[in-house]
């Protein structure tokens, strides 16, 4: 048996406590661009999210992720409520540090996937709804999704499709979700009027930061050993998020006159998303490209909303479905085995066979999550009803779900 690296067992838990730290980044990221009568209902999604998906993730969903595959498509049940998953190593995804810390790892990324969901909908889906989707989500789409592309056996690991920290399996999976909702869901009310603006751009700029640092843990800790691939994979992060946060302020500066605030905390997150599927098999300069290219394709995505007229609030698939998707295509270009021998070479290293891998995953994860999404949505509406009666969402999500307000004047 493997024995336990201690060195190797602190980095991935301090990792899996900075993605922990990405939800409550991102409550703030979202809630700072809400109206005010909805920031704390906004934030109250992805904070009961932590608690909520921590639970399902114990019980069930970590050995639907990644226990024993069936049929290339899920895991088996063998790891049901953690059975099994102890302070030993598991060779077959880590074999230095503790089954248990590997899963906590992994929860922390099932944690985030949803909660960048309710980016589409915010403002104006029920409390009792979200939380019900959430959970039908969770099963049905994220754990299906993470065993194809990450679990033993599972398809698109098979086909050879390469998703470091989850391109695929977070972000555009989630996207694809947030699609879904805005067609569902519908328009919120007033859309296009200043009363729509964001309340609290400093609440989002903080939360943008938070995301920054936790992305860190996302990425470096997904070579699961402190060794140079975690390095590497910290380097590449930083700067195609640096590259995107410059790239976003320069396109939106020419096209509209001034570069703004919350354009700078966006680019920074788009190229983060783009960096993620690439980060630990792209160089340094491969990655800045990424960025630049993410934070231009994000800005242009993010308006081709206006023109096909769906209502997705807060940019979830702009930017996590637009910078997924480039980040995705990129590593078919630009991966080396010179940064991971347990990778693969791109298109630019002589083997395009991995873009067309990336390409097929990337339209199978669109496809079934976006399909499956919309049924759930359906029978959500079918039951409970998804949307706020219109006094209530003229009144906020605040008071109408929570009886509470964030500001007391």
């Amino acid at each position: 048996m493997d024995a336990v690296n201690a060195g190797d067992n602190a980095f991935l838990i301090l990792s899996a406590a900075l993605v922990m730290l990405m939800t409550p980044g991102l409550a703030l990221f979202y809630g700072g661009m809400v109206r005010a009568k909805n920031v704390l209902g906004t934030i109250m999604q992805s904070f009961f999210i932590v608690a909520v998906v921590s639970l399902l993730w114990a019980i069930i969903g970590y050995t639907l992720a990644f226990g024993p595959d069936f049929g290339g498509l899920i895991g088996g049940l063998a790891w049901l409520g953690l059975n099994g998953v102890g302070q030993e190593p598991f060779a077959g995804y880590a074999a230095t540090v503790p089954h248990l810390s590997f899963m906590i790892f992994q929860a922390m990324f099932a944690v985030i996937t949803p909660a960048l969901i309710t980016g589409a909908f915010a403002e104006r889906m029920k409390f009792s709804s979200f939380l019900l989707f959430t959970i039908a989500w969770s099963l049905l789409v994220y754990s299906p999704v993470a065993h194809w592309v990450w679990g033993l056996g599972g398809w698109v690991r098979t086909l050879g499709a390469l998703d470091f920290a989850g391109g695929t399996v977070v972000h555009i999976n989630a996207a694809a979700a947030a699609l879904a909702a805005a067609v569902v869901m519908g328009r919120r009310r007033g859309l296009g009027t200043p009363d729509l603006s964001p309340h609290n751009l400093p609440m989002t700029v903080l939360g943008a930061a938070l995301l920054w640092f936790g992305w860190f843990g996302f990425n470096a800790g997904s070579a699961l050993t402190a060794g140079g691939l975690a390095a590497s994979a910290f380097v590449v992060t930083h700067l195609a998020a640096a590259a995107a946060t410059v790239s976003w302020v320069v396109v939106e500066w020419l096209h509209r006159g001034k570069p703004t605030t919350l354009g700078a905390a966006s680019g920074g997150v788009a190229g983060l998303v783009a960096i993620t599927p690439a980060s630990g098999f792209v160089g340094p300069m491969p990655a800045i490209i990424i960025g630049l290219l993410a934070g231009a394709i994000c800005y242009g995505a993010v308006l081709l909303k206006w023109r096909l007229g769906y209502d997705d609030s807060l940019d979830a698939v702009g930017v996590h479905g637009a910078g997924g998707i480039t980040g995705a295509l990129c590593t078919g270009l630009f991966a080396s085995v010179a940064v991971n021998s347990a990778g693969a070479n791109g298109a630019f290293y002589g083997n395009p066979g991995l873009f067309i891998s990336q390409l097929i995953a990337v339209v199978a994860t669109l496809t079934y999550s976006f399909v499956v999404s919309y049924v759930i949505l359906r029978l959500v509406d079918g039951t409970l009803g998804l949307r706020l009666k219109p006094d209530e969402e003229e009144s906020g999500l605040d008071l109408s779900q929570h009886s509470e307000s964030a500001y007391t004047l």
